[in-house]
């Protein structure tokens, strides 16, 4: 129950519900009892006392008033889970999704987005059930059972001792089926995320697939992951059908033994009709709260694996915190001055540090370009920028101020970033565009799009701006898409500009377009450049050469092609491929 007291502690007022749940079928279990009451009191006056309609009809009409309630009660029942439901997948979706964000793409990319979103939808779909029907009805199998027995106590202890001797073999078989289903559930619950991350990869990568030949194989390996998730999925079942068939059993047997118990004390006149009918009508509802726990065990155990997970996501602690120092904005008067101190980065899988004791100054307005081998530390330089992970040793400062006292959010709203493969969503070109400011005019959107140059091919689209480009801009080619996320960096307008090699596989006519449009882009801003292709640093005011997560040379274009060092082999190789 430790998971479920986190998780409570994750969704606003859903403590409310809960209780209100348990007190509904706590007093549903009241008027029940009193139901009985009176049945037992119509039946007895009717033949043994002879009763007409007329003289019972009070205790036939309170008997239907009863009823009614419980109806009504039903109904507060059924609306409590309605809203149990509704504030856990509003607030935890949320609250989910804000974490992911928070935890940011280098977190990401050691997760299986498909196994996330199984987490996001089936894995809180799975909670549902377990915070509306099995939470409740853990207290109701407690308190209702104690209720009716004190009850069957006050009216026949002999009975009310055999329920006692009997009532918690039930709880202990349930026990023994519960340390069964738990590993068939944690099977169950691994298999769904597997085949779910095993489907999304499988679709991203269809083209792949066609090309290659290997769609029928892998076909074929859907059929056995399906076959496998439907074997862990019978087999969960089964654990759960025979928990039920161990309850009912449990339970046929105890009131047989209570009815035959009362009927032999019945015959000798040991005991009254109208008690003796009432412990008789009482007893199959005595067990009728451990029958339903049973029934929604199945949804608890399900429901637990799935919160272990959701725990594990929201619990997890991102790499870079909230501040609560001054916002980035209040820095830039001008373009900004980074200065990276004797900084060193990580990563726990690695053996060697990505970056080791790197330090260096990126003046206000300066173009800086970062070359190197792949794994040089480049992309780890360019996260600890944009604050996606902090350094685990070192200072990096703007202006003076160090980034870890800003508020990244806040930061980030003064970089514009054009990545090597920008991510495109499924809506409008507009809409895309408008991400780098999400207040901007249709005007304004415009006036970006010319200056990216790619105005005049939106104009030629059928819906112009209103056109939808699909999912990771599918319906574009690569340079078309790059210019629109040079659009966004244009909209944004912030004072600090990283670019990723916006112009690796692209065309030369769509790179000549690109080259204009950032050069644009470039002037009155500090700009930071990850080159791939050399010929688009040539003019850099300053060349940062790395290698094996440390600085090796510093300097221009000119200085560095005339010593022999990894910028001089760099600049060889690259000379020997346009050859």
């Amino acid at each position: 129950m430790k998971f479920s007291k986190k998780l409570l502690h994750y969704i606003p007022g859903i403590y409310g519900y809960v209780a209100a749940t348990v007190l509904i079928g706590l007093l549903a279990g009241t008027i029940l009892i009193l139901q009985n009451y009176l049945l037992s009191m119509i039946i007895a006056g009717v033949f043994l006392a002879r009763q007409s309609l007329p003289q019972v009809w009070p205790l036939l009409l309170l008997f239907i008033m009863l009823v009614l309630i419980r109806v009504i009660m039903t109904i507060g029942n059924a609306l409590c889970a309605h809203a149990i439901a509704r504030q856990l997948k509003l607030h935890l979706r949320e609250r989910l999704l804000a974490r992911i964000c928070k935890l940011g793409p280098t977190y990401l990319s050691n997760e299986r987005s498909g196994e996330l979103v199984s987490t996001m939808t089936e894995g809180i779909e799975a909670l549902d059930p377990y915070f509306s029907q099995y939470l409740p009805q853990v207290f109701l199998a407690i308190l209702l059972p104690a209720l009716m027995l004190i009850t069957i106590f006050i009216i026949d202890v002999p009975s009310g001792i055999i329920l006692l001797i009997m009532v918690p073999m039930l709880p202990f078989l349930l026990a023994i089926v519960g340390i069964m289903a738990k590993k068939e559930t944690e099977r169950h619950w691994k298999m769904l995320s597997l085949m779910s991350a095993h489907f999304l990869d499988m679709l991203q990568g269809l083209t792949t697939l066609k090309l290659l030949g290997r769609s029928e194989a892998e076909v074929e390996r859907i059929r056995i992951v399906s076959d496998h998730f439907r074997q862990t999925t019978m087999g969960t079942l089964k654990i759960a059908f025979f928990s039920s068939l161990v309850l009912e059993e449990g339970a046929t047997i105890s009131t047989a033994i209570i009815a035959v118990e009362i009927g032999l004390r019945l015959i000798t006149g040991q005991l009254a009709f109208q008690p003796a009918l009432f412990v008789l009508l009482l007893t199959p509802e005595f067990f009728q709260p451990l029958r339903q726990l049973g029934a929604k065990y199945h949804a608890g155990m399900t429901g637990t694996n799935a919160a272990q997970r959701i725990i594990t996501l929201l619990e997890t602690v991102p790499a870079t915190q909230q501040s609560t120092q001054q916002p980035a904005a209040n820095l830039f008067a001008q373009p900004p001055t980074i200065c990276f101190a004797q900084v060193t980065y990580a990563y726990e899988e690695q053996q060697r540090p990505a970056l080791g004791d790197i330090s260096l100054q990126i003046n206000s307005g300066q173009k800086v370009a970062l070359i190197g081998p792949s794994g040089a530390g480049k992309s780890t330089l360019t996260h600890l920028l944009l604050r996606f992970i902090n350094p685990d040793s070192g200072t990096i400062s703007c202006n003076g101020t160090p980034l870890a006292e800003m508020s990244p959010a806040s930061w980030r709203s003064q970089i514009a970033w054009v990545p090597q493969h920008p991510y495109l969503f499924d809506e409008s070109i507009a809409a895309n565009i408008r991400l780098g400011n999400t207040s901007a005019t249709f005007e304004q959107v415009v006036t970006a799009a010319q200056q990216a140059n790619i105005h005049e091919f939106i104009l030629s689209l059928p819906q112009g701006y209103a056109t939808r480009i699909g999912e990771r801009g599918t319906r574009l080619s690569g340079g078309e898409a790059q210019r629109i996320s040079l659009a966004r960096a244009f909209l944004k307008n912030a004072p600090l500009l990283i670019l990723d090699e916006a112009t690796s596989y692209i065309d030369i006519e769509n790179e000549t377009a690109i080259l204009e449009a950032l050069a644009r882009l470039k002037q009155g801003r500090t700009v930071i450049m990850i080159a791939h292709h050399l010929s688009t640093i040539y003019d850099a005011d300053q060349i940062i050469v790395l290698d094996k997560g440390r600085i090796v040379e510093t300097g221009t274009h000119q200085m560095l092609s005339q010593r022999s060092g990894v910028y001089h082999e760099l600049l060889a190789a690259h000379k020997g491929k346009e050859a």
